[in-house]
């Protein structure tokens, strides 16, 4: 298997597979194919990973493409501006949690299941929701990120503070938890919030600059509405 990201504003991953090969992806995630690709549409690992998969903001059914010839290629696109990130699992042995919408495509040997953060207030309070996912096992991962992804290692202990809705992954050794925002003033006038993602390492982060629910939000609040 080889790939190539092309574009910057929306880019793609074109992947280019021989005889046998496969990339799966979400409902709609496909952007183009060549000759020689071949497409089956299931419920990837069985019906309780779907509905997790459903929670974790990830459509219920995946779809394969395999090529039946050499030199054959499929593309997936982001949806919407940002930045695509490979990652190789076998790099990642006890797997990485993404949090929903950062998925794109991965090998089969690559494995998503239901992930619950660790502690319930940071599904209560997170803002992306308490099922994340987790990712694991061998082969290419590639995640969609809003805006442009910042990457972290965090040593023993180290700890990262994120706006709620800028963590996109992180490996599955860094604690994740909520941490409220400390004064009234800074409540109430600072934009941010409630609550802030505490992330304590050791281990991986990739943040993404784009919060892309401030962005809708913002984007909304210009619409105009009728009387």
């Amino acid at each position: 298997m080889k790939y190539q990201i092309e574009g910057k504003t929306v880019p793609t991953v074109a992947v280019t597979l021989n005889n046998g090969e496969s990339m799966y992806t979400q409902k709609g995630g496909m952007t183009w194919q060549t000759e020689g690709i071949a497409m089956a549409t299931n419920a990837r690992g069985g019906v309780m990973k779907s509905l997790g998969r459903m929670f974790s903001g990830e459509s219920i059914f995946m779809t394969t493409y395999t090529a039946q010839r050499d030199n054959a290629t499929v593309a997936f696109a982001t949806t919407v501006p940002g930045d695509i990130v490979p990652i190789d699992m076998t790099k990642y042995q006890n797997g990485m949690l993404l949090q929903k919408g950062a998925f794109l495509c991965a090998e089969p040997g690559v494995n998503l299941s239901v992930a619950f953060t660790k502690r319930f207030s940071a599904g209560l309070f997170g803002g992306e929701g308490f099922i994340l996912q987790k990712a694991q096992g061998n082969g290419m991962l590639f995640l969609e990120i809003d805006g442009d992804p910042i990457e972290k290692v965090l040593a023993p202990g180290e700890v990262l503070k994120v706006d709620t809705g800028n963590v996109a992954a992180f490996e599955s050794t860094v604690s994740y938890e909520i941490e409220t925002i400390k004064g009234l003033g800074n409540i109430f006038l600072g934009g941010e919030g409630l609550f802030l993602t505490k992330l304590v390492g050791p281990g991986k982060v990739i943040l993404q600059s784009q919060n892309f629910g401030d962005f809708a939000g913002r984007i909304a609040s210009l619409i105009p509405r009728g009387n």
